[in-house]
């Protein structure tokens, strides 16, 4: 059966209307081929949102913004309608933030699920929140830098008061001669090391001999560490028997001895006593060394005329003065 123009251009009219009134509903939200549930939510403000805008969980959209509306208040709050098309349960403390999708400023809801395990049901009104502004997160952003910023400035203006104060004309003489004392300084220290360099060159050689020198020297006590061990333990010894002697006892005495000494010499030196008339009075000296001549002169006498002090005979006395016959 053949069918008409008349016919074939109304079943087209048909379904171009059908699929345009299909496509006008979807694009409000409305899916006649699967179920929706509609939440609503309350702003103070929307920040742009239409409708149409994508509802978000965890950045998979779920659905979107069916109608929006002023509440009939004075408050100038606004009422949007949520039509979720996914089959997800909805705790009823979740929470639509209106939030920006890109960064053209496109806004979309996001629906952050709740921890509860009581659902929201189709028409319940859930909690609202909204995201910052670019404006008011620019704001944010450089609230804690403009602070920071004065603080630097006002450090800033500090720092140069300061400045201006030291770098003034005396400053700036005090600072020139203390650099001129630093270029001397290191000048100086640049000869020393030459000097140095030029002296360990030099004497190159020697050092190498003490070194060898040392080295040996710590061979050799290493050698003998038994022996020196042994001579520490009778250092050892000894300081522990001279710690358990007398020795303090020793030292008094000594002290006491000392005293007694520079005492009798603090007499002798006044001229105390027999020593010290003997030592201080020079008369004594000068008898004893007339006797002292005296007697040399009777020593020289009795060896010149002996016959004068000693008479020896065996037959009696001959008198020498009697003329011989």
């Amino acid at each position: 059966m053949k069918l008409s123009k008349e016919a074939k251009v109304g079943i087209v009219t048909s379904i171009a209307i059908a699929c345009f009134i299909y496509g006008f509903n979807f694009l409000k939200g409305k899916n006649f081929f699967s179920s929706q549930r509609s939440f609503y939510a309350i702003y103070n403000d929307i920040d742009g949102l239409v409708e149409a805008n994508p509802l978000l969980i965890n950045g998979f959209r779920v659905g979107m913004v069916g109608d929006i509306q002023l509440m009939n208040d004075t408050t100038g709050r606004v009422l949007v309608t949520l039509i979720l098309n996914d089959d997800v349960n909805v705790p009823k403390n979740s929470v639509a933030r209106v939030i920006s999708s890109d960064l053209l400023g496109s806004k979309a809801v996001q629906l952050v699920l709740g921890n509860g395990t009581d659902y929201a049901n189709n028409g319940d009104t859930l909690l609202s929140a909204q995201e910052d502004n670019l404006k008011q997160a620019v704001n944010k952003t450089i609230a804690p830098l403009q602070k920071k910023a004065e603080g630097l400035i006002a450090s800033i203006d500090s720092v140069m008061v300061v400045v201006q104060q030291v770098f003034n004309e005396s400053a700036r003489q005090n600072l020139a001669k203390s650099f001129e004392s630093i270029k001397g300084a290191i000048t100086s220290l640049e000869t020393t090391s030459f000097r140095l360099d030029t002296l360990v060159a030099s004497e190159k050689s020697k050092i190498s001999n003490i070194l060898s020198k040392i080295n040996h020297l710590a061979t050799t006590l290493d050698n003998n560490r038994y022996k020196l061990e042994n001579v520490i333990k009778n250092f050892s010894n000894i300081s522990d028997s001279i710690a358990q002697s007398n020795l303090k006892q020793a030292i008094n005495n000594a002290d006491v001895a000392l005293n007694q000494a520079s005492s009798i010499m603090t007499k002798i030196n006044k001229g105390e006593g027999t020593m010290g008339m003997l030592i201080n009075n020079d008369s004594l000296y000068r008898k004893l060394d007339k006797s002292s001549e005296d007697l040399d002169k009777l020593l020289k006498d009795l060896r010149i005329n002996p016959e004068r002090y000693v008479h020896i005979s065996v037959f009696g006395r001959k008198d020498r003065n009697k003329p011989k016959d």
